[in-house]
């Protein structure tokens, strides 16, 4: 099997690369392609060292059985055909392709058989807080059709790139020494703040974040689901947290809802808040599982459901749902 990173020099290029080392795929030859600026950039991988060629519309592809790519929705696009045109699936995990209706949203607990479908070789792989979101959602709807989300997420500065983690970092060392802090990745100051705007604003004033989290759960569950969301930035370095109520068509307990999560995979349950026992990113961080916990009846909706979700957006929320799509499809 032949595979190739796009984009390998990313964030979540670089988680590519652990997760393909950690999981026991069979590879025959890894790829890896990125801009001028990191082309020539050597990686270890399973003993040997890689360097990464610059993305070029040429046959490089030739051979190519898989391509993970992640180097922006505008890298996506142009370079689609040069990716697909000898056989390789594209699992992009940029927004160019999601809605596209030719194009399959997948998240392996959810949708798997969705992935198997892919009329132009292109798979999306949706947005990090939709992910985490739905595998989470897919155990209530498992139990009880959900007609409505209201869901705020917590989202860290990993969501931003590498660069939004630095400048966060140097933002708080700005402070502590007194100076006047650098401002670039954010619309605002991030360190002692939080950012109640994610992508840029719509029409309705929804973001287009918490635009993606209402069409992308359509998607995947293929469910006329209504989610309302307000997208936060956050001043943690990674992991993503949401706090989410749900209606259903019928009341789920509590009790219920606690062994549809444990039972649910790519969940894990960590629920005993008399014990402050709860999902928190400090300790989340470079994880694979979506963690649920807070679970509590909604006071305000008899067929209502509230919990709180934390999952590293790295991982789950964009590299290991990606590679989670490869494993499905061999």
């Amino acid at each position: 099997m032949k595979i190739a990173i796009v984009g390998a020099s990313g964030a979540v290029g670089q988680e590519f690369l652990r997760i393909l080392e950690e999981r026991e795929l069979p590879i025959d030859e890894l790829l890896l392609f990125g801009s001028q600026r990191s082309a020539g950039r050597s990686y270890r991988f399973r003993g040997r060292d890689l360097t990464v060629r610059l993305l070029q519309h040429n046959d490089d592809f030739r051979g190519v059985d898989f391509a993970l790519t992640s180097a922006g929705a505008g890298t996506s696009r142009e370079f689609a055909e040069t990716i697909t045109r000898y056989g390789a699936v594209m699992i992009d995990n940029s927004s160019a392709f999601r809605m596209d209706a030719d194009v399959p949203l997948v998240v392996p607990e959810v949708n798997p058989e969705d992935a198997k479908n892919a009329p132009r070789r292109i798979i999306a792989n949706p947005n990090c807080t939709t992910i985490q979101m739905v595998v989470a959602l897919n155990a209530i709807e498992r139990l009880s059709h959900i007609r409505r989300v209201h869901v705020s997420t917590y989202q860290s500065a990993s969501g931003a790139g590498a660069a939004a983690m630095d400048e966060l970092v140097a933002q708080y060392a700005d402070l502590g020494a007194g100076r006047e802090p650098h401002v670039e990745k954010f619309a605002f100051q991030l360190a002692y703040n939080v950012i109640p705007h994610i992508d840029v604003f719509t029409e309705n004033d929804y973001t287009k974040e918490e635009m993606k989290m209402f069409n992308e759960t359509r998607k995947i569950m293929h469910s006329d689901v209504r989610v309302s969301a307000t997208c936060v930035r956050v001043p943690v370095m990674r992991a993503h947290s949401e706090s989410i109520w749900l209606e259903t068509e019928r009341p789920v307990s509590v009790e219920e809802a606690r062994r549809a999560f444990a039972e649910a995979p790519g969940v894990v349950l960590m629920d005993n808040p008399s014990e402050k026992v709860y999902p928190m990113p400090l300790f989340i961080a470079g994880k694979d599982p979506v963690y649920v916990g807070r679970i509590r009846k909604d006071l305000t909706c008899d067929n209502g459901l509230t919990f709180w979700c934390v999952s590293d957006q790295i991982r789950k929320g964009a590299a290991l749902n990606a590679v989670q799509i490869l494993e499905t499809l061999i």
